[in-house]
């Protein structure tokens, strides 16, 4: 593969050297073994067959601190993995939360080309003053605040330099790895490690253009701009380019800073309604919702209004999926699970053909009847999560990207809520949103939309047909397309319709022979006259004897097709 290839270098033997070291010191030296070989180049004997180290993963904590000491890729590898609970068991998951991009700032002396050279223009032209003091700093990027020339204070946000350089060699590093854990181990197959890594270089490297997050921004802003509770900062996209987004700064709160916001005469069970209703939103209306909600990313306002921040992780949900989730919701707020197990069906989650559907809804009904008519103060996020993660491993059920984030999304801003003391149920709070979603389905409006765009779809089908059937009719005068129509079932129809033709030929044999013996016999013309005694008969013509061997077998005939009828009861 082209990734292995390219680490077969001095470069990639002294990282995969490091990596072993890494992995001993930690205690998975089996690990590295099946990895890499022993050290000399030694075939390993002891652990090929080993069951356990084939099929479990290894200590949680030991995976954790691992990806730790690999440096920020590696840990963003592993937040990513943090998510997907329909792979990994709950106390991997737990442990692998605990992962933080805990890395330095880098100097402002390293921040300022950066800036000029997106900006072309030299710091002082663009700001009326910076900050060179960062107020938060990431593995990918950093924030710095400043003011513009207008007086508006904003945030900076800077791409690190050489960044997507460094991502580019730990993702191709991330690929060789990942090769060789699914040539090694049974359960790096089953996990598809390949597919969790091209996952991953396909969200950071988003989250490496900062135009994208800008335009998330102005989506968001749109979407929100009716809705009085809820604020998101303005993009400067004069100063914004791929490495450098300016937005409007945020003077606020983080959410879970309860007594803070007390302090500032605010209800912080009010500020858990407008998160509520705020996911409920984005969920249910615009299928375009905030995938990272986290308190440092929620910033309550000194007016009560809520912003969010940081639009670099975002889920998106086409139209059906939106129903699907509806549909879900309200079979979950009214106890119905025949609703809730359709909803499941409709979005291809669950298949009666690979598993066992009464089963699936017993368990499912047991894992969610204890939550019903509980406020979020005494719900337990983490125990809703492990139920689930349990069932969703027991079914093999492989949960799609954007659901997994939609259920994250979920588990924060109900965390959120408990944090500020709420006393709501979520499945309250998104019930009438829910509802409203399901009957915008059916509104005229909706119906022509669909009626329209349907047309449209079959009307560029039928425009594209006779292209289609030349086609194949030219590949089939080639020679290199063959038509064969093939049909089943019609065996009996078929043997019917035979029995049907065959008595109305002898039918039509008999009429024929009839009404040929009838013009011979009545005819004046004598072929062959023969001179005869027998009975009294003086001549016999061969014309005669013609006739009545047709009313003779005419007769024959006609008696076995009414026999034949009879018998069939069909008469």
């Amino acid at each position: 593969m082209a990734w292995s290839r390219g680490f077969s270098g001095i470069r990639g033997v002294r990282r995969f050297g490091t990596i072993t070291r890494i992995l001993l010191k930690h205690g998975l030296g089996d690990v590295a073994e099946r990895l890499f070989g022993r050290p000399g180049g030694r075939a390993s004997t002891e652990s090929e067959d080993d069951p356990t180290l084939r099929a479990t993963f290894p200590s949680p904590r030991r995976i954790r601190l691992v990806l730790e000491e690999l440096g920020p890729s590696f840990v963003k590898l592993g937040q990513l993995m943090s998510t997907r609970g329909d792979l990994f068991p709950a106390e991997h998951i737990e442990e692998l939360k605990k992962l933080q991009d805990r890395v330095p700032p880098i100097p402002f002396q390293e921040v300022r080309p950066v800036i000029e050279g997106e900006l072309g223009k030299p710091l002082g032209e663009v700001f009326a003053a910076f900050d060179e003091d960062c107020l938060a700093a990431a593995s990918v990027g950093q924030v710095h605040r400043a003011r513009l020339f207008s007086g508006e204070a904003v945030a900076v946000k800077v791409i690190r330099p050489g960044i997507e350089k460094k991502i580019r060699q730990d993702i191709r590093l991330m690929y060789a790895l990942a090769e060789r854990m699914e040539n090694a181990f049974e359960l790096g197959r089953v996990l598809g490690a390949v597919n969790l890594v091209k996952e991953f270089e396909r969200i950071i490297f988003r989250e490496l253009d900062m135009l994208i997050e800008a335009g998330n921004m102005e989506k968001f802003a749109l979407n929100f701009k009716d809705v009085e509770e809820i604020h998101i900062p303005h993009v400067h996209w004069e100063s914004t380019t791929r490495s450098v987004l300016v937005m409007e700064h945020i003077d606020g709160i983080k959410m879970d800073q309860v007594e803070e916001i007390r302090a500032a005469g605010l209800d912080p069970r009010e500020v858990a309604m407008i998160g509520l209703r705020s996911f409920s939103r984005q969920l249910m209306e615009f299928g375009y919702f905030h995938a990272d909600p986290h308190p440092g990313n929620t910033i309550v306002m000194r007016d009560g209004r809520v912003s969010l921040v940081d639009f670099g992780i975002i889920g998106y949900l086409d139209e059906e999926t939106m129903r699907q989730i509806a549909n879900l919701f309200l079979g979950y707020a009214e106890h119905d699970y025949d609703m809730v197990m359709d909803a499941l069906m409709d979005a291809g989650l669950i298949d009666g053909d690979s598993m066992d559907l009464p089963a699936f809804r017993i368990d499912l009904k047991d894992m969610s009847e204890p939550f019903y008519g509980r406020s979020l103060r005494n719900i337990s996020v983490k125990d809703v999560y492990d139920q689930l993660m349990v069932l969703v491993l027991k079914y093999h059920v492989r949960l799609p990207r954007n659901l997994l984030l939609l259920l994250k999304t979920f588990i924060q801003t109900e965390a959120l809520g408990k944090i500020l003391g709420s006393d709501a149920s979520i499945l309250e709070v998104t019930k009438p949103y829910a509802k409203r979603l399901l009957q915008r389905g059916y509104d005229a409006r909706s119906l022509f939309k669909n009626l329209g765009r349907d047309s449209r779809a079959t009307a560029m089908q039928l425009k594209a047909l006779p292209k289609y059937i030349t086609d194949i009719l030219r590949q089939t005068a080639r020679g290199t397309q063959r038509v064969e129509l093939r049909h089943t079932g019609l065996e009996p129809l078929d043997r019917q319709l035979e029995r049907g033709v065959n008595r109305l030929t002898v039918g039509m044999v008999i009429a024929a022979s009839i009404l040929a013996a009838a013009m011979v016999l009545n005819s004046d013309q004598k072929v062959l006259e023969i001179t005869v005694g027998f009975l009294g008969l003086q001549t016999l013509s061969l014309t005669s004897i013609l006739g009545v061997t047709g009313y003779v077998i005419a007769t024959l005939l006609g008696l076995w097709l009414i026999v034949s009828i009879i018998r069939s009861g069909r008469l």
